[in-house]
C-alpha cells in the first residue's frame, strides 16, 4: 500500500529535534521557524513536556470519557486561569477542526439558527462544517457546500452591519480569525472586533473567536482576538494546545448550557493529550512565554520592516508574515535549501514565521541575517 498523494512534501527525514532546532537522518541542523504550522509552542523535546508524557504513558494512556479522568479538571482550572477566562467552560476534542465544528455546532443549537458570517480569505479547518466557512473553493467539496455560511469583506465593519440588518435574526454565529494564517496573516482591527462584540450583542448572535492558529499566546495575549478589549462567546483552539500532541478545545461562555449528548467525542480530553497540554501550560507560565513572544516577537518585526525589498510585514508576537515582491519569491525555498530555516508560506509571496514562543533574541538574529544573505543574492 502506498500513501495517498496529497502532500507536497520537501525531501528531508527529519529524525531529531530540540527547542528550535531539528536535525535529519544525515546529522545536518535546521532551525525551525514553523513548528509544523504553528505546533510546536514550548520548543521541542521540552524536558518538563517529555517527562510529563513519559510518565502519564506509565500510567495510564487512554479511556474513554465514560470515566472520570481528573487530569481534564486540572486542565481546565490551569486554562482559566492563564487566559484570563476562569468563569468560561472547556469541550476538549481532537483538533482546531473538530474545534471549530463544535463551536458552530454549539451557536446554532444555542441559537436555533443556521446562518454563519465568516470572510474572505478565511481558513476554519477541513470537516464538513469548518470546510464551508472556509474561503477556499478547491478544498469544498460538493458535500460540503451550503447556503449557510455567508462570506464577507474582512475588516468591513459596513459590510457586517449592512448583513446583520439584512438577516440579523437567521445569524447563528460570526467566525473570525484574529490573525488569518492562511490568509496571509491579515490581522482583525480593533474596531472590527468591537462591531462583531456589539452586532452579536444585539441581534442575539454567537461570536466565535478562532484561536487554532494565532491563539496560544502566539501573539503575546493568550488568545490573540484580546487585544481588542472584548471577550468573544467561544474561543477554540488547537495547533500550540499540546506541543505536537493532538489536542483541540473551545472554550464556551457561562450563558451557554450543557446538557448530555450535546457534544461528543471518543479520543478528546483523553489522558495523554490532557497531560501534554498541562505540561505546555506549565512551561507557559513558568518560563513567561506570553512576555517573551511579545518581545521577541516585536523585535523581529520591527528589524524586518528595515528591509527595503520587503513590501509588507504583517502579524502580532511571533505569528508574522513578510510580503515579498513576485521577483523574490524564491526566498523561501533559499532559506530552506540553503540557510537550513523552515519558514512557512501564505500564497503567493507571504513567508510566514511561527516559530516555538520560546526562541530567542540571538535565535531571531540568526534569522535576521540569513534573511539579509538572501535578499543581497
Amino acid at each position: 500500500m502506498e500513501l495517498f498523494n496529497v502532500y507536497p512534501v520537501n525531501p528531508i527525514n527529519i529524525v531529531k529535534a530540540k527547542g528550535s532546532l531539528v536535525w535529519d537522518e544525515q546529522g545536518t541542523e535546521y532551525l525551525d521557524l514553523y513548528g509544523g504550522h504553528a505546533v510546536i509552542s514550548i520548543g521541542h523535546t521540552h524536558p518538563h513536556y517529555v517527562e510529563a508524557l513519559k510518565n502519564q504513558l506509565d500510567k495510564i494512556g487512554f479511556y474513554s470519557n465514560s470515566v472520570l479522568i481528573p487530569i481534564q479538571q486540572q486542565l481546565a482550572r490551569q486554562l482559566g486561569e492563564v487566559s484570563g477566562k476562569a468563569d468560561y467552560t472547556l469541550f476538549l476534542c481532537n483538533s482546531g477542526a473538530e474545534a471549530n465544528e463544535n463551536a458552530l455546532k454549539l451557536a446554532s443549537f444555542h441559537t436555533g439558527r443556521k446562518k454563519i458570517i465568516a470572510f474572505n480569505k478565511a481558513f476554519h479547518g477541513r470537516t464538513s462544517l469548518a470546510v464551508a466557512a472556509t474561503d477556499n473553493p478547491s478544498i469544498v467539496a460538493p458535500v460540503n457546500q451550503t447556503d449557510n455560511v455567508v462570506f464577507l469583506p474582512f475588516n468591513d465593519e459596513e459590510a457586517l452591519t449592512k448583513a446583520f440588518q439584512e438577516y440579523g435574526d437567521e445569524i447563528a454565529a460570526v467566525i473570525i480569525e484574529g490573525i488569518q494564517g492562511v490568509g496571509g496573516i491579515r490581522e482583525a482591527s480593533v474596531p472590527f472586533l468591537k462591531t462583531i462584540r456589539s452586532l452579536c450583542d444585539t441581534y442575539g448572535a454567537v461570536y466565535i473567536a478562532d484561536s487554532v492558529q494565532c491563539g496560544y499566546g502566539r501573539t503575546g495575549s493568550f488568545y490573540s482576538h484580546d487585544y481588542a478589549g472584548v471577550d468573544a462567546d467561544i474561543y477554540t483552539m488547537a495547533k500550540g494546545m499540546g506541543n505536537g500532541f493532538p489536542i483541540g478545545g473551545i472554550s464556551i461562555a457561562p450563558k451557554f448550557k450543557a446538557s448530555y449528548g450535546l457534544l461528543g467525542t471518543t479520543f478528546g480530553g483523553n489522558h495523554l493529550a490532557c497531560a501534554a497540554a498541562v505540561a505546555v501550560l506549565d512551561v507557559i507560565k513558568e518560563e513567561n512565554l506570553l512576555q517573551n513572544a511579545e518581545q521577541v516577537g516585536k523585535y523581529l518585526i520591527e528589524e524586518l520592516k528595515k528591509f527595503d525589498q520587503v513590501l509588507e510585514v504583517r502579524g502580532r508576537g511571533l505569528m508574522i508574515g513578510i510580503e515579498l515582491p513576485a521577483d523574490l519569491a524564491q526566498v523561501k525555498k533559499d532559506l530552506l535549501s540553503i540557510n537550513k530555516i523552515f519558514t512557512g508560506e501564505a500564497k503567493p509571496n507571504v513567508i510566514r514565521i511561527l516559530p516555538a514562543l520560546n526562541i530567542t533574541k540571538e535565535i531571531a538574529d540568526r534569522f535576521l541575517t540569513a534573511f539579509d544573505e538572501r535578499l543581497k543574492a
